[in-house]
């Protein structure tokens, strides 16, 4: 009788045992951090000038599931976060971009300030249609 040999995929060397060193930041004094708000989730990235990520946190990577990652105080401690990130990276300013309609919102901003982070502007960069899509039918309950 003939012999099946049964192979096995062999992982290559440059998928295996290769990690990515961090980038270790230093004294980035002014930065920019984006908050982006919607109903489900709220994404908070800080960036420095030039739009190098330093650090980033969202309610579902802070450890909340479903509909509380929609709440103010989920978005309030990935804020806080990403502030704990930035602050060992040397940030002392940051410019605040809001997006979204979400609830978390300002309390994103208070948790940077009461983090540590002087706030030198706040603006509201959320898209606007200029009557685009439908919107969806209101529920009825």
């Amino acid at each position: 009788m003939a012999e099946i040999k049964k192979t096995t995929p062999v992982a290559s060397s440059a998928t295996k045992g290769t990690s990515r060193r961090k980038k270790v930041w230093r004294n980035i004094g002014l930065a920019k951090v984006c908050i982006q708000s919607s109903f489900n989730n709220t994404i908070v990235s800080i960036t420095d000038e030039i739009g190098n990520t330093i650090a980033w946190a969202s309610s579902g990577s802070c450890g909340f599931k479903g509909t509380k990652k929609g709440t103010p105080f989920a978005a309030s401690v990935a804020a806080e976060t990403v502030a704990k990130k930035a602050l060992e990276a040397g940030v002392k300013q940051v410019m605040v971009l809001v997006r979204g309609p979400g609830s978390g919102r300002e309390t994103a901003v208070r948790s940077l300030q009461a983090a540590g982070l002087s706030v030198l502007a706040i603006r509201d960069v959320t898209p606007l249609p200029h009557n685009g899509c439908r919107p969806p039918k209101p529920r009825r309950v």
